[in-house]
């Protein structure tokens, strides 16, 4: 009885009933993709440098865990000071540079003899190694993604490089040049932004970081195998702020649309509560037809955004093919919690305002 009222309720007004599911729908995608672009940026980030194969990073004191914010204030000397330690195999000094030509990029300057003993080499699917002044080595995502060859001329920095080689991704950045070359666009002479460190043996990680310590006082020295757990939007500022706010801004979409929705439902449907409540029904029974009508929408609603999620993140990945969009089972109920909340709570003072209805006014209404 009561479901098929409610599914009377809902297709008798057929617009509103299609409104009112695509805000849902569009609360639910507008979190998916807010939540699934950022943490999935944060976790290709994390994968890129895990995949350089060091095991300590070594950053200026006080620098972010997200390289792209840390400048190149370290002098490139204290890597041979880094390369004396015992138990230290190998030292790569590493120059960042963002870029934002043709959108956003960050470019690795590095030495290839000591990045490629860190990091055991690139894989190269084209091409060869960094020779030249000009050359530039692009990741094969970054080709595929701007279609990119081997021989072709990329504009970045405001200058031209010279594409010598196409790699396997996975080592800390989509762009690599000579460190000499970058310093010399970024007037970083003699200057590093990080230095990736292989020890002789993993498990001599934890004394070789105790020794750096001592070395070089307040200096971020960071173990590689850690990194993954540090990029989270908790630790850069302001970032998980913004995800929060859009969150927030999504279920106050969905509030007011369905408190709106069901207060106008409410209004044009004042006899029939009347009816109801003259039949006997309960303050609990009308509250529960309300509640039940916003949970159906919500459901709808949840089933549409999912789809839009998905379709969204298609829609970003075949503009920008590098990026990363995670949608996870996990926030896939959260989203879905969300919107069923907003719902819930939009529908309160409406379904209040229809219990405490008198049948004899209600049924007197015009």
């Amino acid at each position: 009885m009561i479901k098929h009222m409610i599914l009377r309720n809902i297709l008798y007004r057929p617009v509103r009933t299609l409104i009112t599911i695509i805000a849902v729908g569009v609360e639910v995608t507008l979190v998916l993709t807010v939540v699934g672009l950022t943490s999935g940026m944060l976790s290709d980030t994390a994968k890129r440098i895990e995949g350089i194969g060091a095991d300590i990073m070594v950053q200026p004191p006080s620098a972010s865990v997200f390289m792209a914010f840390s400048g190149a204030p370290m002098p490139i000397e204290i890597g041979q000071r880094l390369g004396q330690i015992k138990n230290v195999q190998s030292v790569a000094p590493v120059l960042l540079q963002f870029n934002s030509t043709n959108g956003l990029d960050i470019i690795y300057g590095i030495d290839p003899v000591t990045f490629s003993e860190v990091s055991g080499g690139f894989v190269f699917h084209e091409g060869h190694g960094l020779q030249a002044h000009d050359d530039i080595l692009v990741d094969d995502w970054y080709a595929k993604g701007r279609k990119v060859k081997v021989g072709d001329t990329l504009h970045v920095l405001g200058h031209d490089f010279h594409v010598a080689g196409i790699v396997e991704h996975g080592k800390g950045a989509r762009l690599f040049v000579l460190m000499s070359t970058l310093q010399d666009l970024s007037g970083a002479r003699d200057k590093a932004s990080v230095f990736f460190i292989k020890c002789d043996s993993p498990d001599q990680t934890e004394k070789v970081i105790g020794l750096i310590n001592v070395l070089l006082p307040h200096y971020e020295v960071r173990p590689l195998r850690d990194y993954m757990s540090l990029m989270t939007s908790s630790h850069l500022p302001g970032l998980k702020t913004f995800i929060d706010s859009m969150i927030w801004l999504a279920v106050a979409i969905g509030f007011l649309v369905i408190l709106l929705s069901m207060y106008t439902t409410i209004i044009e449907r004042t006899r029939e509560i009347g009816i109801l409540k003259s039949l006997g029904a309960s303050r609990s029974y009308v509250v529960r037809v309300i509640l039940s009508e916003t949970t159906a929408l919500c459901l709808a609603g949840i089933v549409l955004g999912f789809g839009m999620s998905y379709g969204v993140r298609m829609l970003f990945l075949t503009i920008f093919p590098t990026l990363t969009i995670l949608i996870t089972p996990s926030w896939l109920l959260k989203a879905a919690g969300l919107a069923i909340a907003g719902g819930w709570l939009g529908a309160t003072y409406p379904a209040w305002l229809a219990s405490r209805k008198d049948p004899i006014e209600a049924l007197a209404y015009e």
